[in-house]
C-alpha cells in the first residue's frame, strides 16, 4: 500500500493546480476567459499525467524497499508559470526523492522511468478513447467534450513524456540515460513521435488517418 505524507499531498495538489494553470495559459493564448474555459479540461489530462507520473516513481520506490516522498519545488512552479507566458511550460514542480543508503544504475533508471511510461500509456489510452468517440463528436455535445479532453490529455502526457525522458539536469532522462542507452533511445523517441504529432498535424488528423478517413 502506498502511504503518504499530509506534506506530500499538499505539495502534489499545490503542484498539480499550478501546473494545470499553465498549460491552460499555453494552450488558451494567455486570453483570461479563455484560459478559464480550458482550464477543468486541462486539468484532466494534467491530473492524470502529473500525478501518475509521480506515483509511477513512488510506486517502484517503494517496491525496491525505499522510502519515496514528493515534494515541491517552488522554483520549478515559478519558472513553470512565467515559461506558460512564452508559449511552452518547463514542468518541473518538483519531484519525488527516493531516500536510500546506497541505489545501483540500474535501480535508479527504472525508478526513473516509471513516470514517462506512465505517461506514453497514458497518451495512448486517451488517444484510443478520441479515437472512438470522434466518428459521433459531430452530433453529440459530450461525445465532443469527451474528445477534446482526450485531445488535449493525448498532447499533455505525450509532452510530459518527451521532456521529463531529456538528459539534461536531474530529470528522468539523464538517469535512464545512465543506466541503458538502448532503454532511453527507445523511450524518447516513441514519445517524441507521440509528441511531434500532436505538435505538427495535430491530435484530430491522427485520429482521422487511424480511422482511415
Amino acid at each position: 500500500m502506498i502511504k503518504f505524507t499530509t506534506s506530500e499531498v499538499r505539495d502534489l495538489i499545490i503542484a498539480f493546480f499550478v501546473i494545470s494553470l499553465c498549460f491552460a495559459i499555453v494552450n488558451g493564448g494567455r486570453d483570461a476567459n479563455a484560459v478559464l474555459s480550458i482550464l477543468p479540461i486541462v486539468m484532466v489530462g494534467v491530473g492524470a499525467g502529473f500525478i501518475l507520473h509521480e506515483l509511477g516513481h513512488k510506486f517502484v520506490s517503494m517496491k525496491y524497499g525505499y522510502w519515496a516522498e514528493f515534494k515541491l519545488w517552488p522554483q520549478g512552479l515559478i519558472f513553470a508559470l512565467v515559461t506558460s507566458f512564452f508559449g511552452f511550460v518547463f514542468a518541473a514542480p518538483g519531484a519525488v526523492y527516493t531516500y536510500a543508503n546506497y541505489m545501483t544504475d540500474e535501480i535508479n533508471g527504472k525508478i526513473s522511468i516509471a513516470g514517462p511510461i506512465v505517461n506514453i500509456v497514458l497518451a495512448l489510452v486517451f488517444l484510443a478513447i478520441a479515437t472512438s468517440v470522434y466518428p459521433s463528436a459531430f452530433t453529440s455535445e459530450n461525445s465532443a467534450l469527451i474528445f477534446i479532453i482526450c485531445a488535449v490529455g493525448y498532447s499533455v502526457n505525450s509532452f510530459l513524456a518527451v521532456f521529463n525522458l531529456l538528459p539534461i539536469g536531474n530529470l528522468d532522462g539523464s538517469k535512464v540515460l545512465t543506466w541503458n542507452f538502448g532503454i532511453w533511445i527507445i523511450t524518447i523517441a516513441i514519445a517524441g513521435i507521440l509528441t511531434a504529432g500532436s505538435m505538427t498535424i495535430g491530435v484530430e488528423n491522427i485520429v482521422r488517418l487511424i480511422l482511415g478517413m
